[in-house]
């Protein structure tokens, strides 16, 4: 402990009493208030400033271009979610002039069919009922024939 006895001794002759160099004192430190502040501390509060604005006018100009790229994102969304709709709409129209008409074709050929299938019948009843003429008239031949033949030897 032999050094901090010294220590202690040193700060018990310390006095602080105020005498006229304290006036001396205060007038060198407001001095060097004034002239620090003309010197060093406006100039750097001026750059630190001028940087700050900088700073902000750049992320304000950032968040400007920024707002400007989301609405034309936004908008380029919007006509092509538009285009889709009218392609799809026309997607739509298409198929259904298509399918109306392939139905009317469909129509079309069904009569088509229709017609040569009652001109077909009409013709087969034709072929028919000339067959059975033919046949008939044939019949009554080889009937005849027939009944002369056999008239014809039983006479």
């Amino acid at each position: 402990m032999p050094t901090v006895m010294p220590f202690l001794a040193f700060a018990e002759s310390i006095q602080l009493v105020p005498d006229g160099t304290l006036f001396l004192h205060i007038a060198i430190i407001l001095f060097m208030i004034f002239v620090l502040n003309r010197t060093l501390f406006r100039p750097v509060n001026r750059v630190i400033e001028e940087r700050e604005r900088r700073t902000v006018g750049r992320s304000g100009e950032a968040r400007e271009v920024l707002q400007r790229v989301e609405e034309s994102l936004s908008r380029y969304e919007r006509s092509l979610r538009e285009a889709r709709a009218e392609s799809y709409r026309l997607l739509e129209q298409q198929q259904g002039e298509a399918t109306n008409d392939r139905q009317q074709k469909i129509g079309l050929v069904k009569k088509e069919v229709d017609n040569l299938i009652e001109s077909q019948k009409r013709e087969l009843q034709a072929q028919a009922d000339n067959a059975r003429a033919t046949l008939e008239g044939e019949a009554r031949q080889v009937a005849a024939s027939i009944s002369a033949q056999i008239l014809g030897r039983t006479a």
